[in-house]
């Protein structure tokens, strides 16, 4: 007989998978849905497994494993990173990180010495908080200094980037953001940055399912040192992160540095469901990524229509699954800030981030495509601007969309 802990339990969870999963319009841009195949694999028996690669002696033995019974643990985690080293154009590749801010740490811990000086994105200009001064540098005693970027859709002055570069002469540059629609000159930047002995990085966590579907920029080909990033943005994989790159040294240090440092036990539920989903990526995901910077395109443009404002109407809006809000102008012409926006938006069951950063990935799997968004755009406007209750409409559209589709 279950207790009342697991009866209310599994109410929360029922309740939770069918609000999220079944009757939300969920536009969130750092989340995505997964297939079954994929959440299958997440329940499997690898979730309570270990394995352990080692090239030691142990008690006048050689060994290559720390641990017995690990065939196939090993042989999935072999695909993965064949996969990932694939689909994003490197030659090395690790799906051992638990998270894309995990593979940040692994990277910088890694090829960065203590008092290492690099270049990043801030957030007050939509770059990834973990950056910041009194985050990861200070884990790490790194000095950080802005990567300057400008205008609506935060895009970077090429020459002014690369003067900096050459001044600074800085140990590395990150390129990568949370609010994040146009790509970057990776090649000018890259070229500066190795003339002055430095690395780039590229964080594509927003981004990774783009790139790994031939959408947005391919880093490594345009000269980027390491790509890395979470596989549950705009990748429809389960959460977790990775990394790939060109360079043996590179891979080496980064490979070496990990374990009993970064991570222990990698999760091998997670790598089988990550290459699972590595696997429809290599299959599907140029027809997905296409349709979702397409449906971002429509949606953007249908908000804008309905008076909704939107960032970067003169530049296309976005080349990503991400969308921009006009804040400022959403709260002058209508009296209502991002979040309360948000919050109205909620209310109805339509679902965005607080700071008005729209996304189309999970929209984009659940089956929506670019004509279905002016119907999305006019429920957000009677919800979010107008107040009116739109929840069954919502609901409704919701069941149209209820098989997971890849374009």
């Amino acid at each position: 007989m279950p207790t009342a802990g697991e009866r209310k339990l599994a109410q929360l969870m029922a309740r939770h998978e069918r609000w999220r999963s079944r009757e939300t319009l969920n536009l969130l841009a750092s989340e995505n849905r997964s297939s079954e195949a994929v959440q299958g694999y997440l329940a499997s028996d690898m979730g309570r497994r270990y394995t352990l690669k080692l090239d030691q002696m142990l008690h006048g033995e050689k060994v290559d494993n720390g641990y017995a019974g690990t065939r196939y643990l090993d042989e999935v985690e072999e695909m993965a990173t064949r996969l990932t080293a694939k689909l994003l154009h490197g030659k090395y590749a690790s799906v051992k990180p638990l998270s894309g801010h995990i593979a940040a740490m692994c990277v910088l811990s890694a090829l960065l010495p203590r008092g290492a000086r690099y270049l990043a994105v801030f957030p007050s200009h939509g770059g990834y908080d973990g950056y910041s001064p009194d985050y990861l540098p200070r884990v790490f005693d790194h000095k950080v200094e802005e990567l300057p970027i400008h205008g609506p859709l935060h895009e970077v002055d090429v020459a002014e980037v690369t003067d900096l570069i050459r001044k600074k002469r800085p140990d590395a540059v990150i390129l990568g953001q949370s609010c994040f629609v146009t790509p970057y000159p990776v090649s000018a930047i890259a070229k500066a940055v190795h003339e002055v002995g430095g690395l780039l990085l590229y964080d594509a966590s927003h981004v990774l399912g783009l790139t790994m579907g031939g959408e947005f920029q391919d880093p490594l080909s345009e000269g980027a040192d390491v790509v890395y990033g979470s596989t549950h943005k705009s990748f429809f994989g389960p959460q977790g992160g990775l990394l790939a790159t060109r360079d043996a040294a590179i891979f080496r240090k980064i490979d070496e540095w990990m374990t009993w440092r970064i991570l222990d036990n990698a999760h091998w539920n997670r790598i089988a469901a990550l290459t699972q989903a590595l696997l429809e990526m290599e299959r599907h995901g140029r027809a997905y990524a296409s349709t979702v910077v397409k449906n971002s395109k429509s949606l953007a443009r249908a908000l804008d229509e309905e008076g909704i404002p939107v960032l970067g109407a003169e530049l296309g809006y976005t080349r990503s699954h991400q969308i921009f809000l006009d804040g400022a102008a959403l709260q002058q012409d209508h009296g209502v800030a991002p979040p309360g926006f948000a919050r109205r938006l909620e209310r109805e069951d339509i679902i965005i981030d607080l700071v008005g950063r729209v996304g189309t990935a999970e929209a984009t799997r659940i089956g929506v495509r670019p004509s279905d968004l002016p119907e999305v755009a006019a429920l957000m406007r009677a919800a979010g601007l107008e107040g009116k209750k739109v929840r069954p409409k919502v609901h409704e559209f919701r069941r149209r969309y209820r098989r997971l589709r890849f374009a």
